[in-house]
């Protein structure tokens, strides 16, 4: 009895790594026949585990959606993984799911083997919420995703930069997180164009659009399309050439600034914006390679402006310590 239970939680667990299995898959990997595989399954489906099967030569074995969540089983990696997405869905800005999310890393905690419980207490994160970040709504981003994965049209309220209202109708491509803010890729069908929404400005329609067949991205790369677009909206642009090359770990980087030209096997460009000139250089000051500034000659004259206040600051430290130490001789001298 404790190997056929052992077996079941094995073959759950296999159900849930894909989303279909045929029976000779789940019989090679549990190391049984496909008849004992199909006595397997019904044992799961009078349980009360969703497991749907789909007869004919093509057909296979998958986990629908039930009226319980099943066990989940999880290898270390996955196990930690899961631990510190928790932790920082804690204290991310998607609303309704804060304390949810301590709920369930409690729960975990409670069940983690001690090899793991210390591995994730020494990712505890301190989350540190930044005023006025906007919220997004719970529901409606599980909404969103869903219709991303599922291909289907979606319709929502939208309330855009300059705070006109619109309602959109799209084919959903993908959900991209681009600094702490959620933005959707989709195909917007009343303007026959790709286009960006902010997720935290939008109000998810009740029901389900019709399916759709994806259309290609321009590119390819959702997350290089939203940087893109992100990019034309800022007021301020700048481009500089960074002293490394386009596949460096600075590059890389600055990849979430902006966009990233190659130029030679030594240096590239970056093209990227901001809401101010003194932004643009603070963005620059967390670059940690040598750059120079192409345009525009603004942002060179605010390097300058940034440079001698710094300088400012550390002659100002300098000069304390100076008079510090000729006290203190003087001091002496006189003793």
């Amino acid at each position: 009895m404790m190997e056929t239970s052992a077996r079941l939680l094995r073959l759950l667990g296999l159900l849930q790594t894909r989303a279909e299995w045929s029976g000779a898959e789940l019989a090679e990997r549990l190391g049984v026949s496909t008849r004992t595989v199909r006595r397997d399954v019904d044992r799961l489906r009078g349980l009360d585990y969703p497991v749907e099967v789909d007869l004919g030569p093509a057909g296979g074995y998958r986990l629908g959606a039930g009226g319980r969540l099943p066990p989940l089983l999880l290898d270390d990696e996955e196990a930690v993984a899961v631990a510190v997405g928790l932790r920082t869905a804690a204290g991310s800005n998607v609303a309704g799911i804060g304390e949810a999310a301590l709920r369930a890393l409690v729960k975990l905690r409670q069940v983690l083997p001690p090899r793991l419980r210390g591995r994730v207490g020494a990712l505890d994160i301190a989350m540190v919420h930044v005023p006025g970040l906007p919220s997004v709504d719970a529901g409606d981003l599980a909404a969103i995703a869903t219709a991303c994965r599922d291909r289907r049209r979606l319709r929502f309220d939208y309330l855009s930069r300059p705070g006109e209202e619109s309602v959109r109708l799209v084919e959903p491509h993908q959900l991209v997180v681009w600094g702490s803010r959620w933005y959707l890729v989709a195909w917007d069908l009343d303007r026959a164009d790709w286009r960006t929404f902010r997720v935290d400005r939008m109000r998810v329609r009740p029901g389900t659009g019709a399916r759709f067949t994806p259309r290609g991205l321009p590119g390819g790369d959702a997350a290089e399309f939203v940087t893109a677009g992100l990019d034309r909206a800022w007021p301020h642009h700048a481009t500089v050439r960074l002293h490394a090359p386009a596949d460096s770990p600075t590059a890389l980087r600055a990849r979430t600034y902006g966009r990233v030209e190659p130029v030679d096997d030594r240096t590239c460009l970056l093209h990227f914006g901001a809401d101010t000139l003194h932004s643009l250089a603070f963005l620059l000051g967390a670059l940690k390679e040598d750059f120079e500034v192409v345009r525009p000659p603004e942002l060179a004259a605010e390097l300058r402006r940034l440079a001698a206040r710094f300088v400012r600051g550390a002659e100002a430290m300098e000069g304390r310590s100076a008079r510090a130490e000729a006290a203190g001789n003087g001091g002496v001298h006189g003793a």
